[in-house]
């Protein structure tokens, strides 16, 4: 069975001025966009779009660093996460076949996982950062991946049954706008004990991720699975990309931070995954 691809032809709206974006009838393979208000959008040789005005920057280069991406990329190809992303396709597999956004989705990895592992699935991605794109279109190109802002999402309204925000920003208004009525969220955050044994050695005084459940005006908590699972005997240079792929890994100097992981034999993991329902 082969993976489907959104019908990117209705999909996006112009981030500028919100109309519909509409392939150029010239072009082929919808390689240019433009709106009513004529704002244009070419399709970048990667096959992703760029969405991300200047006004909606909040950097020059927002968004994750190729070092931090190329990191990150290193260790998740490893398997070591294969845990979350087998709780994370169980809980979707049961709302199958959906349309579902990566909200904030990186360098595409989990869009590309939860892909293989659905393939009655479509699947669109977005993150800030345009050298996480440039690298989830070039890895993952059955995907519409495209460069924007999660505040301001270029999706026309309701046009997806699920939304993944995985250890990411994202704002509820716009999460609304986009999710059809019924549809699903799933959050994913930090339980307690995530990364645990670094903080230990960075912090004197260690303060311990929230176990709260958000309320969220407008959704229903369905459900929350607790993912938690040992990250053991990885060596060093796989301990130092995950530490290197997070905030944790500006608080070292480089030294102490190989020092740091060529002690370590275990790393705790430790995920909530929260699932809510759009009005009901």
């Amino acid at each position: 069975m082969t993976s489907t691809q959104p019908d990117v032809s209705s999909l996006y709206r112009c981030p500028l001025c919100k109309e519909p974006l509409i392939p150029e009838p010239s072009e082929p393979k919808q390689s240019s966009y433009r709106c009513v208000n004529r704002h244009h959008f070419d399709v970048a040789k990667e096959g992703y779009l760029h969405l991300l005005p200047v006004q909606h920057k909040n950097s020059k280069q927002p968004g994750d660093s190729k070092a931090m991406l190329q990191q990150r990329r290193q260790f998740l190809e490893s398997g070591a996460y294969h845990p979350l992303v087998a709780a994370l396709s169980e809980q979707l597999q049961h709302l199958a076949p959906i349309r579902l956004l990566d909200s904030g989705c990186g360098e595409g990895y989990y869009s590309g996982q939860l892909q293989a592992a659905l393939p009655d699935t479509e699947f669109a991605g977005m993150d800030i950062s345009k050298s996480a794109i440039q690298l989830a279109a070039k890895r993952y190109p059955d995907i519409a991946f495209c460069v924007a802002s999660a505040k301001v999402l270029p999706y026309r309204d309701q046009q997806f049954d699920a939304m993944l925000v995985l250890c990411a920003p994202f704002e509820l208004a716009e999460v609304k706008r986009c999710l059809r009525p019924g549809g699903y969220l799933l959050l994913v955050t930090a339980a307690p004990k995530h990364l645990l044994q670094f903080k230990q050695a960075i912090y004197s005084e260690v303060r311990l991720h929230s176990d709260a459940i958000q309320l969220l005006p407008g959704f229903s908590h369905q459900r929350r699975q607790h993912c938690h699972f040992m990250l053991e005997q990885l060596g060093a240079e796989a301990y130092l990309s995950l530490l290197e792929m997070t905030p944790l890994g500006w608080k070292l100097p480089q030294q102490q931070k190989q020092l740091l992981c060529q002690s370590l034999t275990q790393l705790q993991a430790d995920f909530y995954i929260d699932s809510y329902q759009y009005g009901s």
